[in-house]
């Protein structure tokens, strides 16, 4: 048993720990954003998300090479678990989608959690170079989508504060 134990920590591949260090820390990152704003979903969704994302595409993928030459009728396919992994992240994303009288909010959560599982993924499958520049451009437009929505926002009350203005002229004569 103490052999078995020993030939476990010869057996390893740390390059699994990175990718998850690596899922966990750009999960955080996705979730701080969350955070700040005090949307439903925050740092610990998006870090357990891309976490389980990763771990569950190496996984899949690591089966094929263990598990894929046991028999020859045996057909093993890496992709089919990412493909579940999606149904899931829809199902999660689903969850913070809510409908309030004509307003829907929650989408741009249910977005940044099929995001993070990209991420997870990408991260999982070895696809760092990509999925850290994925992020890194997400990040920047989502920055400058918020000024930008702001900036519009404030045109629009601007508007409406000068039609309540010409409103209120017109209803004291």
């Amino acid at each position: 048993m103490n052999f078995l134990f020993i030939n476990f920590f010869t057996d390893i591949n740390f390059e699994f720990f990175a990718q998850l260090i690596v899922s966990a820390i750009l999960g955080f990152i996705i979730g701080l954003d969350r955070e700040y704003k005090s949307k439903p979903a925050g740092v610990k969704t998006f870090m357990y998300v891309s976490v389980a994302c990763t771990l569950l595409t190496i996984i899949s993928i690591e089966s094929v090479t263990k598990f894929g030459l046991l028999n020859d009728l045996v057909r093993m396919d890496p992709l089919r678990l990412a493909a579940q992994i999606v149904s899931g992240l829809g199902f999660l994303g689903a969850g913070v989608i809510l409908k309030d009288g004509l307003k829907i909010r929650g989408l741009t959560s249910a977005a940044m959690i099929l995001f993070a599982g990209g991420v997870g993924i990408g991260i999982g499958a070895g696809f760092y170079e990509i999925v850290v520049f994925a992020m890194i451009f997400s990040m920047v437009l989502a920055r400058l989508a918020d000024r930008l929505e702001i900036r519009l926002r404030e045109k629009v009350d601007r508007k409406e504060e000068l039609t309540n203005k010409e409103d209120k002229k017109v209803n004291s004569l």
